[in-house]
């Protein structure tokens, strides 16, 4: 049952993450430019779990964009964090493993 709220969770903050990049014309444009993804492909690749890792691993890569994606969905960062662990797995150094 804990996996599966975990799941969930990660799932609902990825799906915020595409919601709030949606509003965010600019910060839309950088992530479909970075990903190499057509905005046509935005929809259908929601539900890939290696989509949504990058787009998780998107928002983490530049602390202001994960900074203001938080404050703008009262989404608190570590959030961010375990929801891009539960589609990656823990790496290196993270003492996880």
């Amino acid at each position: 049952m804990k996996n599966s709220n975990i799941g969930a969770n990660a799932e609902e903050t990825a799906v915020s993450v595409l919601a709030w990049l949606a509003n965010e014309p600019d910060m839309l444009g950088r992530f479909l430019a970075l990903s190499g993804t057509r905005p046509d492909q935005l929809r259908p690749s929601m539900s890939d779990p290696a989509f949504l890792a990058g787009m998780l691993d998107f928002l983490m890569a530049h602390e202001p964009t994960l900074l203001a994606f938080c404050e703008a969905t009262g989404t608190a960062p570590e959030d961010v964090v375990s929801a891009a662990h539960h589609y990656t797995g823990p790496t290196l150094g993270s003492g996880e493993y």
